[in-house]
């Protein structure tokens, strides 16, 4: 039986989002991929991967680009399975020197896209008892100082927030929701100032596949809510 997963923010060459359509589709999975400015990129990549996947365009931090992403789900391929809500924009710029463009972006790239992206899909996951998986930061759950890109980790902060209310109410239409978060990974932007890390080497995409792979699985149903933090120790 086809399972239909929509990966956003895939658009980014080498990044989390390609890497885990090529994991999805290993495992038999047909993706749908979405881009907001990069969709050449998300269309390169669905035309490697095979014929049945597809590439979609939209602007999620716009409730009718999202509800139109959704529709166009359902007309490709009649369902969907999956959610990965991993788009999001990381600007290493001081916290005090946002220009109101950069604050714009750190907070509707994450927050806001993954809250109407998944708003539009619960439809269609109710209906396949779907996963909705949230790609967070490893210090999300840290209300701390923030030097660099303040909008942005207020935005993966929000994602806990998110998750906890969407999986409260979801679980009763068999619809689960968990947030793995990331700490540094190898393809990180400013890894030469990036601190040691205590497992003594940066994380990797696959290690965030080998986290949200298990809550794919038909016997992790009753796992909603959770936050799978997957940083090495770093951020504890």
């Amino acid at each position: 039986m086809k399972k239909i997963a929509l990966i956003t923010g895939a658009g980014r060459p080498g990044g989390l989002g390609t890497h885990l359509a090529h994991c999805l589709a290993s495992t038999g999975y047909t993706l749908a991929l979405h881009a907001h400015k990069n969709i050449s990129v998300a269309r390169e990549l669905a035309a490697g991967l095979g014929p049945q996947h597809t590439a979609h365009r939209a602007d999620l931090s716009r409730d009718c680009d999202a509800q139109q992403l959704a529709q166009e789900i359902a007309n490709s391929h009649g369902q969907l399975d999956v959610l990965i809500n991993n788009a999001g924009t990381y600007q290493p710029v001081a916290s005090a020197e946002l220009t109101q463009e950069q604050w714009d972006v750190g907070i509707s790239s994450t927050i806001s896209a993954a809250y109407f992206a998944t708003r539009a899909c619960l439809p269609l996951l109710r209906q396949s008892r779907g996963r909705i998986i949230l790609i967070g930061d490893s210090a999300a759950g840290k209300l701390t100082a923030r030097q660099l890109s303040l909008s942005y980790h207020i935005g993966k902060t929000g994602l806990l927030l998110l998750m906890h209310t969407f999986a409260r109410s979801e679980a009763a239409h068999g619809v689960t929701i968990n947030m793995v978060s990331p700490g540094i990974l190898d393809n990180s932007i400013d890894l030469d100032t990036a601190p040691k890390i205590p497992a003594g080497r940066f994380g990797s995409c696959d290690d965030i596949w080998r986290a949200i792979r298990p809550l794919l699985e038909p016997n992790t149903e009753y796992i909603t809510g959770s936050h799978i933090i997957v940083s090495g120790g770093w951020n504890l």
